[in-house]
């Protein structure tokens, strides 16, 4: 069998290489002989030698940006139809529970905070993350759940369950870092389911009513107490449910951090005033039944209904006010402005 003799088209014979090109059988062959690689004419390469290599696209998910604002509306108007229902309830019984009429300010001072740090969520990177749909998924479940069972604290949790999957699965993991301090402060707007409640109310009320007998005494009141009844000579003090306590410590500790977050920017110092609010609410709700007391013997068991009653609650949260904003003033004593903790 004869083979067909390939005749070189181009050669170069000082240097490099020396690259042969079949015309009729359209590849292309080295040979062990210098020539200069430089020199070669590209337009006489086969085609298969001139193949573009695929450059890697990036999918939708992963092309970070703004989100038009069609797409913001549409999404709050599907949030809106969805927990309609949880959201009518939830606010009525802010308006008509005093225990939980702080949850009105909770929405907007998140929204406050996201304004406030508009300038630096901008400068936030936006990768989209597909994670946000499991928990996007795991909240949705959570609602469902909630309305089959009539749980009413799972469908209004769910909401923020929901609003974190979105956020992952919109602007990424970084962005939630971001606003992850404006997310949790929205728990604070939900009722605690009442078997909670009602675990936390009690053990109050012994608590208050233990530290009110003991101060009484040293003003020359006689008490015996019972339980959360203190037995005076002319009256009986019951510390009932709203006497506990519960009411100011939810109310005090929004607000303080709420207070931690405009008046302080020591990351340890905000977590140390939202903690001193659990102490500084029984310290106050105590001092109202002593001051109660001290009513009923040496005035007139009226004053413990009533309009002074109510009065002191108000006067009692006030002082609260008072106790944390020195509380403050004790950090800045001892951490200067100059100094970050």
């Amino acid at each position: 069998m004869r083979f067909p003799i390939l005749q070189p088209r181009a050669s170069v014979a000082d240097s490099g290489p020396r690259v042969l090109i079949a015309d009729t059988y359209r590849f292309a062959y080295a040979v062990g002989v210098p020539c200069d690689r430089n020199a070669i004419d590209t337009a006489s390469l086969s085609p298969v030698l001139q193949v573009e290599q695929p450059v890697a696209r990036p999918t939708p998910l992963a092309q970070s940006g703004p989100l038009p604002v069609w797409q913001i509306l549409v999404l709050c108007g599907l949030l809106l139809w969805l927990y309609e229902p949880t959201l009518t309830h939830l606010v009525a019984q802010w308006w008509h529970s005093p225990d939980f009429s702080h949850g009105f300010f909770v929405p907007l001072f998140t929204g406050f905070v996201i304004w406030q740090e508009r300038s630096r969520l901008a400068r936030v990177k936006l990768h989209p993350s597909w994670s946000g749909l499991l928990i996007l998924g795991f909240g949705l479940c959570t609602l469902a759940f909630g309305q089959m069972g009539a749980e009413i604290f799972l469908s209004r949790f769910s909401l923020l369950i929901v609003l974190a999957g979105l956020t992952v699965l919109l602007l990424g993991w970084s962005f939630f870092r971001a606003v992850l301090f404006p997310w949790a402060f929205l728990a604070l707007m939900i009722p605690i389911p009442a078997i909670v409640f009602n675990q936390i109310t009690l053990p109050l009320q012994l608590l208050a009513s233990k530290i009110a007998s003991t101060i009484l005494p040293w003003f020359g009141v006689p008490v015996l107490r019972e339980g959360n009844v203190i037995v005076l000579p002319s009256w009986a003090l019951e510390v009932a449910d709203a006497c506990s306590g519960i009411r100011s410590l939810m109310s005090l500790a929004t607000l303080a951090l709420i207070y931690g977050y405009l008046a302080e920017r020591k990351t340890l110092a905000r977590v140390l005033l939202a903690l001193a609010s659990l102490p500084i609410a029984v310290a106050a709700n105590s001092l109202r039944i002593v001051v109660t007391g001290l009513l009923v013997q040496y005035w007139s068991p009226d004053k413990a209904q009533g309009f002074f009653h109510e009065f002191q609650g108000w006067l009692m949260f006030v002082a609260s006010l008072v106790m944390l904003y020195l509380l403050h003033r004790a950090f800045r004593m001892i951490w200067p402005e100059g100094r970050k903790k």
